[in-house]
C-alpha cells in the first residue's frame, strides 16, 4: 500500500485489509513522506496489529511504483497483492482469489470491482473485466484492476514496477508475456474511489502514456500499435461511462 497524504482515506483501507475472511496476510504499507496524519494513522494500526508493518521511502517518488517496490521487496508471502490507500477490499477478496492459483497456468488472479465517489457513496457502478487474460487480450486494454490484482511469485518470482506511467498495466503485460493467464473470480470483491484530481479521472492526458507502451516497451510495431490504441481508446472511453 503506496501512501502519500491519505489521511482522509487510509483508515478505512486499512481496516478492509483486516476484515478479510483470509487472516494469512501480512500489509506492507510505504509511506511516501507524507506532511498530513497518514503517518499517525498507519502506526497506530502496526501497533494494534503485527501482521501490519511500514516503511518510508528516503524522499518523495512523486508516483506509485517506488513505494510498491518497496513493498515487493519486503514482501516474505508467495502472493503479491496491491491496494492504494483511497481504495477498499471487501471481506471475501483474499479468500475468493487465492483457491484460483491452483491452475498451474494461471499467474495472475484478478476480480470484477464497483466504483465509489470521492465520499465513500455506492450507486452499482461496476466494471465487469473478462473471466480470462491473456498477453493478446491484454494489448487491447487493461482489465485487471490493480486494485483486485494478485500474482504467484512461485511461479513467476517477484516482479517489480518499472519507472513508467501506467506501471500496472506494464507488470502485468511482462507476466503475461510469459505463456501464463490471468484468472478472474468473477466477483466483485474492491471498491474503486473516483477522485476528481486522480489519474485516471483525466483519460485524455493519459493517451500517450499508452502509446509509449506499446512503441517503446512492448515493441509491438507501428501497425500492431494503432490497432491496439484504438482498442485501449474504446475501452477507456466505456470505462469512464460506467
Amino acid at each position: 500500500m503506496p501512501v502519500h497524504n491519505a489521511g482522509e482515506y487510509i483508515e478505512e483501507a486499512i481496516q478492509s485489509v483486516r476484515a478479510q475472511t483470509y487472516s494469512n496476510w501480512e500489509l506492507l504499507i510505504v509511506d511516501d513522506r507524507s506532511t498530513d496524519n497518514s503517518v499517525e494513522i498507519i502506526m497506530k494500526y502496526v501497533a494494534l496489529d503485527s501482521r501490519i508493518r511500514m516503511f518510508t521511502n528516503p524522499r518523495s517518488s512523486g508516483m506509485p511504483g517506488a513505494p510498491r517496490n518497496k513493498g515487493v521487496e519486503e514482501a516474505t508471502g508467495r502472493f503479491i497483492a496491491f491496494l492504494d490507500s483511497d481504495d477498499v477490499w471487501l471481506p471475501e477478496k483474499l479468500e475468493q482469489q487465492i483457491p484460483l492459483f491452483g491452475n498451474p497456468d494461471t499467474a495472475i488472479v484478478f476480480s470484477n470491482y464497483e466504483k465509489i465517489s470521492d465520499k465513500g457513496e455506492r450507486n452499482n457502478r461496476f466494471f465487469i473485466a473478462p473471466k480470462v487474460a491473456t498477453y493478446k487480450r491484454m494489448l487491447k486494454g487493461n482489465v485487471i484492476g490493480n486494485l483486485t490484482g494478485i500474482y504467484d511469485t512461485a511461479k513467476v518470482g517477484k516482479i517489480f514496477f518499472l519507472n513508467v506511467h501506467h506501471e500496472d498495466y506494464v507488470l502485468w503485460l511482462y507476466i503475461l508475456k510469459k505463456g501464463f493467464i490471468a484468472r478472474n473470480t468473477n466477483t466483485v470483491v474492491a471498491l474503486y474511489r473516483v477522485r476528481t484530481e486522480s489519474v485516471s479521472s483525466r483519460k485524455l492526458s493519459v493517451l500517450p502514456w499508452q502509446w509509449n507502451i506499446y512503441i517503446n516497451i512492448e515493441k509491438t510495431g507501428y501497425c500492431k500499435a494503432v490497432f491496439y490504441y484504438i482498442c485501449y481508446a474504446v475501452q477507456a472511453l466505456r470505462k469512464s461511462l460506467i
